[in-house]
């Protein structure tokens, strides 16, 4: 027992010390809110639940069970070294808790036996990865291995107490009214007699308290800590303003010599306590669109690689050692650190709360700001954005797309509302031009008091962030915020969810804090205020199915806007099989827009299109510029068997 504790002790206190290598603190701001968000998550496995519903109820039964079985091992403890001692006695709170004991007992074998079947007989193909996906030499056996051992662990652990109640059933020691399956279990001991039936409830005892011994100096090192760590994740994970909310870096610091991250000891407190929280489901890469579409990228290979790089070092790591190996070209490779859309669906969809997405992201920051490597079509974005303060490197007027309009600028109304946030897009690219003129004529219908910037708006500075290049967006956001608090902006509404974003949620970490909506907000509101009437069924829209831009939903959690608005001007609105939270990405977020998509099976953007056509929807609407480049490319490209078109346009043709 003292050697058991004494090495599970030792390997705790190193996951600690691995832990608190990283470079930035974990949060416990608000711990009361804190302590109860994670108790909630832990206890009702909602996050769990979300997906894979069947499997998911298996889990369930285990992990409840499990949460029972802390008190449970504690009264097995008390009644083995204790002379006639019942736990709880037989009060109504004892029986109650033979019962739960009872019930949960069985729960967990039945939950684990069938995720044992799913795993080893049945060779589920959740946990398989593509050929292209790079693993640590370890993790393909480690990974069969460890489900082994933590499988046959909880089963032996949990079918030894079972077999040791009923023993103590058989043998009249027991009450067996408030533990039936116990008493169902005992009658199979019919032939032992009290001196058998006692040896057979001792070795029980001794089985299933000693596998606990056994296990527990493995337990830190297994995917079974997720049981401990998932909990502590959701307490301490970094509070974002949204899902997709980077956190800014320190240029001042002058002791910085490298930027972004490079090995294991540079990634931030939560990334590193994500690696010892994951569970190795290989939930987020079912729903990442790289992987979706045959690219090198998957999201649990990242996280599953930092767990066994961390396990190859933990000694060293420890100890405040450099970690061995660089992330990139062991925890994963070069494609796939630019295959990123950074969409967030595996942010969203993991159970366990782990956010790959961001060290992917610190990765991508390493290689552009400390290496200058990055992919060469980059180099026109970052040339565009530094030079003519767009990425299409255009120097064209910047209010050439509201030609013939009669589009008031900052300098003719000072007095604005709500300033329209143009976008670079709106301003340079044709089909998005057309959006702006809609949304124009939409908020001139409804007598709104607005301007835009005109000549002095720049770009957001989303496209260099999300590529890495977090200097330049640090200087293009610096110098938009002073442009934006001299011209006295409070609202601004804008046609695209990327500016949305970064103006909303990442230009208050540089002192910037405007409101901002998106323009479907803005028309929502105006129809329900009545200042805006529409007519059904105006033009040649047919049935419409809408596609939920990454960075209005799930990153900013706006969903039915869009779909009240369409609902105003058709009764014929359907669903795509992937909405809302679910929703597959068009391909061009994370900088995409800018680059060669990376070799895979399929482009995201034609994915999606075929995703949309299922629904038999003659119009394809959205509600972002870059969404409508790159699904209007596809259906080019498929025969232009849908119309795609901005809920702007939609409802701009539907105007009383």
């Amino acid at each position: 027992c003292l050697v058991s504790m004494g090495l599970a002790m030792r390997n705790f206190r190193l996951v600690y010390r691995v832990i608190r290598r990283g470079q930035s603190e974990l949060e416990l701001d608000d711990l009361p809110r804190r302590v109860l968000r994670s108790l909630v998550v832990f206890l009702s496995q909602r996050t769990v639940l979300r997906t894979r519903l069947p499997t998911s109820l298996l889990h369930g039964l285990v992990a409840w069970g499990f949460i029972f079985y802390f008190l449970v091992n504690v009264g097995d403890v008390l009644e083995g070294f204790i002379s006639d001692f019942s736990f709880l006695g037989g009060s109504l709170l004892g029986k109650l808790y033979r019962l739960s004991a009872d019930v949960l007992t069985m729960a967990v074998l039945v939950g684990i036996t069938c995720l044992l079947v799913r795993r080893f007989v049945m060779r589920s193909t959740a946990f398989e990865f593509h050929d292209n996906i790079m693993l640590h030499p370890k993790a393909r056996r480690g990974m069969t291995l460890d489900s082994l051992i933590v499988g046959m662990f909880i089963l032996l652990h949990v079918g030894s107490r079972i077999v040791g109640a009923s023993a103590s059933i058989a043998a009249g020691d027991a009450d067996p009214v408030w533990q039936p399956f116990a008493a169902v279990l005992s009658l199979s001991w019919s032939r032992l007699d009290y001196h058998g039936l006692v040896v057979l409830e001792h070795s029980s005892w001794w089985m299933s308290l000693g596998l606990i011994l056994a296990f527990l100096p493995y337990f830190p090192y297994s995917k079974h800590l997720h049981i401990i760590v998932a909990p502590i994740n959701f307490l301490t994970r970094t509070k974002r303003a949204a899902l997709g909310t980077l956190d800014a870096m320190n240029f001042d610091d002058p002791d910085a010599e490298e930027f972004g991250v490079h090995r294991l000891e540079q990634l931030g407190q939560t990334y590193l306590v994500d690696a010892f929280a994951c569970i190795m489901c290989n939930r987020c890469q079912d729903v990442c669109p790289a992987y979706v579409t045959g690219k090198e990228l998957s999201p649990s290979a990242l996280e599953i690689n930092k767990r066994y790089l961390i396990n190859a070092d933990m000694n060293a790591l420890a100890r405040g050692d450099s970690s061995s190996e660089p992330l990139l070209g062991t925890a994963i490779s070069e494609s796939a650190v630019w295959a990123c859309t950074t969409c967030g669906a595996c942010v969203d969809v993991c159970p366990v709360g782990n956010e790959p997405m961001m060290d992917i992201m610190e990765l991508r920051r390493y290689r552009v700001m400390t290496e200058g490597v990055f992919p060469g079509e980059l180099q026109n974005a970052f040339n565009g954005l530094e030079r003519q303060g767009n990425p299409w490197q255009m120097s064209a007027d910047r209010m050439e797309w509201a030609e013939g309009l009669d589009v008031p600028t900052v300098d003719s109304n000072p007095d604005f509302e709500y300033l329209y946030w143009v976008g670079c897009a709106a301003s340079y690219e044709p089909r998005a031009r057309k959006v702006a003129r809609s949304l124009v004529s939409i908020l001139n219908a409804a007598h709104v008091n607005y301007a835009v910037l005109g000549e002095i708006e720049r770009c957001s500075g989303d496209s260099a962030r999300r590529s890495g290049h977090e200097y330049l967006f640090s200087e293009m956001a610096t110098g938009n915020i002073q442009m934006l608090s001299r011209v006295g902006a409070r609202k601004i509404v804008t046609t695209c969810p990327h500016c949305m974003h970064t103006l909303g949620t990442e230009y208050p970490q540089l002192g910037g804090s405007f409101e901002i909506i998106h323009h479907t907000t803005l028309i929502s509101e105006l129809l329900s205020s009545s200042r805006l009437q529409l007519r059904q069924d105006a033009g040649d829209i047919g049935r419409v199915t809408f596609h939920d831009p990454c960075y209005l939903g799930r990153h900013n959690g706006v969903f039915e806007d869009p779909r009240d608005i369409l609902s105003s001007v058709t009764t014929d609105v359907v669903e795509m099989p992937l909405n809302r939270k679910s929703s597959f990405c068009c391909g061009a977020g994370g900088a995409q827009m800018w680059k060669e998509e990376e070799h895979g099976r399929e482009t995201v953007n034609s994915t999606r299109l075929s995703e949309a056509e299922s629904t038999d929807a003659a119009t394809l609407a959205v509600g972002c510029p870059f969404c409508l480049v790159m699904l209007d490319d596809a259906n080019r490209s498929a025969g232009e068997k849908m119309q795609v078109r901005d809920v702007a346009e939609i409802v701009a043709e539907s105007v009383i």
